[in-house]
């Protein structure tokens, strides 16, 4: 898939990769739901439509964030699992956390609350990593090749 940069910026040309209002979702739902199907990604409270979830889901596989994968036990559903380009962006969804966290709650006060706010990044950082690939480990074996 051909993408079209806007500028030579490091920043810009990230967030023309993984800058749109889906694409960290959906690696935040891989990351810290452990969702690795359609119908759980349709199901999260954001309510992507189909479609776009569609399209996110296939370019993010182009630019190897994710993977689509077949089990053995069931070949007719795809299961999406984060690379470990898709896991280096745990520190981006991480700090997200922390800003909303500090600056968004003033307008959003119903927002979520996370434990892991107050404690040191670092350690989030990689206990979430190894938890991920923990989690994606269990497919290995299953996956058809």
């Amino acid at each position: 898939m051909e993408v079209n940069f806007r500028s030579t910026c490091m920043i810009a040309s990230a967030l023309d990769l993984i800058g749109d209002k889906w694409s960290i979702l959906i690696v935040r739902d891989m990351l810290l739901h452990k969702k690795t199907a359609f119908k759980e990604f349709v199901a999260s409270d954001e309510g992507v439509a189909t479609n776009l979830l569609s399209s996110r889901l296939k370019f993010l596989e182009s630019i190897e964030v994710i993977t689509k994968n077949k089990l053995t036990t069931n070949k007719k559903e795809n299961i999406y699992l984060l690379t470990e380009k898709g896991i280096d962006l745990t520190p981006v969804i991480m700090e997200l956390v922390i800003w909303s966290d500090v600056y968004v709650r003033a307008y959003h006060t119903e927002m979520n609350t996370s434990e892991t706010v107050n404690m040191d990044k670092e350690i989030v950082i990689k206990n979430a990593q190894k938890q991920y690939r923990e989690f994606a480990a269990q497919f290995k074996n299953q996956i058809v090749c």
